[in-house]
């Protein structure tokens, strides 16, 4: 079964090199959050499947175009949205500021609820996936079915995220304040299963990981994630 899956996903992955040039988002939607804000997303596919991606701090939400689309070619439906303060996003009353980015990560997940999506996973970068682990922990029970930290951890409760979580990081991963890798372990050991962590190596952070020899393990690693029953 296993191998199956990892033939699955190579073929995948040979499909989306053969046909990025042609990856465009298909649909190109506005929705409000809880606050007030109004987060603008591009959607790829079609599905009953759902995954957010959720960028970084130096990201928006055409950085995930080629990875939108190995999720697409899986048979997902993907909606790739720019935060608050990007693009065209933006908080309450046109304020800027990170305030509230859990929020957005929420609204994308209602929506693809509410247009046809029988379940919804996010994939957080960075920002991202702390702005997503925020958004588990104020979730209701089964909003968000998997949840994808790349390079990110919780500032609150971890044991209070919901759902399946995998955790990803690159082993010398650090920035002005040290190595990333222990605040994620701490995560990572505090969060209730069914969880993983995954230690790629290298020192990329987040959506920079794509762009090394550890892109390719690190996409598989997820669509596996997503994908497994």
């Amino acid at each position: 079964m296993k191998n199956n899956s990892s033939v699955f996903i190579l073929k995948v992955l040979l499909a989306v090199l053969l046909l990025a040039p042609l990856a465009v988002a298909q649909e190109h939607v506005s929705f409000p959050t809880q606050d007030g804000g109004v987060v603008y997303a591009d959607i790829y596919g079609a599905g009953e499947r759902g995954v957010v991606l959720a960028h970084g701090g130096r990201f928006n939400k055409e950085s995930w175009e080629k990875q939108a689309l190995v999720l697409q070619k899986a048979g997902f439906r993907v909606m790739a949205i720019d935060f608050r303060g990007y693009g065209q996003s933006h908080g309450p009353n046109g304020k800027s500021g990170d305030d509230g980015v859990e929020y957005d990560v929420l609204a994308a997940v209602r929506y693809l609820h509410k247009t046809g999506s029988n379940s919804v996973s996010v994939v957080g970068a960075s920002f991202g996936g702390e702005a997503a682990a925020d958004a588990s922990i104020d979730s209701e029970p089964g909003e968000i079915d998997r949840l994808v930290l790349l390079g990110a951890w919780t500032d609150r409760s971890p044991e209070k995220i919901k759902g399946r979580k995998l955790f990803i990081v690159a082993r010398d991963d650090s920035n002005d304040d040290g190595p990333r890798l222990p605040m994620i372990r701490a995560n990572y050991e505090k969060a209730v299963g069914p969880k993983e962590l995954i230690i790629l190596d290298g020192s990329a952070h987040a959506q920079f990981l794509f762009a090394t020899d550890q892109g390719e393990r690190l996409m598989r690693e997820i669509l596996r994630f997503l994908s497994e029953p």
